[in-house]
């Protein structure tokens, strides 16, 4: 049975958002756009207001130091954004569920869509997986959707840059 429709694209959504955060609005509505989300007007300057408050929310959300604390930062993300599932049809798309309320503006739903994604994300594949690489100059955030939950960098470039490291070091030894 698969119940997460919201998951691995609301949670890559947000790493990319929050890894290279939009400049303005109609960045914000171009990447939106680019990722599959179907919007019904461009997003606003307080859409970005309200991405910058789910953002820094959920970067807590991938820095915390233990899965109760982390369950407690999506725990909030959640009271603040989301609300009762509902079913809905989108002018004939098929029936899914929304976890939050009908025509909100852009902001309010990518809130509740990083919220209850990375809620689903977490639960369904693990507490663990999402974090920032391990290449301690890189800074960027990924979910982690491997097969075997162990991903540890946030691209190749990285693991490799990592795996020169550590050759070189055991090389000079």
């Amino acid at each position: 049975m698969h119940l997460n429709p919201y998951g691995t694209d609301a949670v890559n959504l947000a790493a990319d958002l929050a890894n290279r955060r939009p400049t303005g609005a109609e960045e914000l509505t171009d990447r939106c756009r680019a990722a599959g989300l179907a919007l019904e007007r461009p997003a606003t300057p307080r859409d970005m207001a309200v991405l910058e408050g789910a953002l820094d929310a959920w970067e807590k959300v991938v820095d915390a130091a233990d899965e109760e604390e982390r369950a407690e930062a999506v725990n909030a993300m959640l009271a603040a954004s989301a609300a009762h599932p509902r079913l809905t049809d989108h002018a004939g798309d098929g029936w899914h569920l929304h976890y939050r309320d009908d025509q909100l503006p852009l902001g309010s739903l990518l809130f509740s869509l990083i919220s209850v994604g990375t809620a689903l994300h977490l639960v369904g594949r693990g507490m663990h997986r999402l974090r920032r690489c391990e290449v301690t100059e890189c800074t960027t955030i990924f979910a982690d959707t491997s097969r075997t939950g162990r991903q540890r960098y946030c691209s190749h470039p990285c693991a490799n840059r990592d795996a020169v490291r550590r050759h070189r070091a055991r090389a000079k030894r």
